[in-house]
């Protein structure tokens, strides 16, 4: 393998970050196969800069098949006028491009989750090379970020906004009005315990000081136009709000729940393989015991059923797509309400 001097990056691209304008270009990922020796993986960035002003760094396809982000993302490259902006706005549409071109969540060439591997490495795998580029170059450009997520194939969410509770009251309320103009249905506040951890991108960020709201907006493989729609209006409210769109037209943001995730608790889990049946939809209040579904065994009727059950109450905000499950397989996620005593808090 070729390698860069430690720490930087192999990945490069021909477009200039620092001109007014609109530019489409590739970020190239230098990826060498039988059939194309001096090949690269092309990762689609569009550049809009006017001026003096914050820069916006918008992504998605972080995980490939998470589509209504894509899509928003995708409309705004091709809609915004850089006579508009007033500033910078670096728009990913779909920045895991083998897990894009796949509809996987995970990377086709290296198996890689790249929302569990920043910083990443600059001389790693690809999916490696990517949250390095994204770590050590386009985060050093950001004010603000937005990564638009949703439940992939396997997992169907309501549509949230989330954040991660900032180092400082200060930066927690910023982060909060932020999530309340961004307006999506549910606010979600994580203390950074579930998912990825410090390895996630929105960790990596708020680490180096870049504020960062990231989104579930859909899921089950499919496409939501509801997500989708969230997340363009959303994006624009935000964009306003921090100064690079100023006249903007938008609609006012609609009331935010404010939700939390409530320890591990939240989470249920299949116990045995076999055919779920949910016992509950996405958006129901459930109670600690209430029946959650049943298993079905594959290996049929000779072996008895198994009811899943909810360790705690809570909102479903999150529920498999897939029927079939296998042992450790998420089947629901809930969500609390967060209280005003624990908003002042944060």
């Amino acid at each position: 393998m070729e390698m860069s001097p430690a720490g930087e990056t192999r990945i490069w691209t021909t477009l200039n970050f620092d001109r007014d304008g609109k530019q489409h270009d590739w970020l190239r990922l230098p990826f060498s196969t039988d059939q194309s020796a001096y090949g690269v993986i092309p990762i689609p960035i569009t550049c809009i800069r006017n001026g003096t002003g914050p820069t916006a760094l918008l992504i998605a396809g972080n995980h490939g098949d998470e589509y209504e982000g894509q899509v928003a993302l995708s409309k705004l490259a091709r809609q915004l006028d850089p006579l508009d902006i007033r500033g910078r706005i670096l728009i990913l549409p779909a920045l895991n491009y083998p897990a894009v071109v796949a509809g996987r969540r995970l990377s086709p060439l290296d198996e890689g989750n790249l929302n569990r591997l920043f910083p990443g490495e600059a001389n790693g795998t690809p999916t490696q090379m990517i949250a390095h580029y994204v770590s050590s170059v386009l985060l050093s450009m950001a004010d603000i970020v937005i990564d638009l997520h949703s439940g992939g194939r396997s997992l169907s969410y309501l549509s949230c906004c989330l954040i991660r509770v900032g180092k400082t009251g200060a930066e927690t309320a910023r982060l909060m009005e932020l999530m309340q103009v961004f307006g999506a249905p549910i606010g979600s506040i994580s203390d950074g315990t579930g998912g990825g951890g410090a390895t996630t991108l929105s960790a990596i960020a708020q680490a180096r000081g870049v504020p960062t709201l990231t989104t579930e907006l859909g899921g089950g493989g499919t496409f939501s136009t509801t997500g989708e729609a969230i997340a363009s209006q959303g994006i624009y409210r935000v964009l306003k709000h921090i100064g690079v769109l100023p006249n903007a037209e938008t609609k006012p943001a609609p009331p935010v729940r404010l939700m939390q995730v409530a320890g591990r608790g939240a989470f249920t889990y299949a116990p045995i393989h076999g055919i779920f049946e949910p016992a509950v939809e996405l958006g129901d209040s459930v109670d600690t015991g209430q029946t959650a579904g049943f298993i079905f065994p594959v290996e049929g009727s000779q072996k008895p059923l198994e009811e899943v059950c909810f360790s705690q109450p809570g909102l479903v905000a999150c529920r498999r797509a897939p029927a079939l499950a296998a042992p450790g397989d998420c089947l629901f996620k809930l969500v609390t309400d967060v209280g005003a005593m624990c908003v002042a808090s944060t």
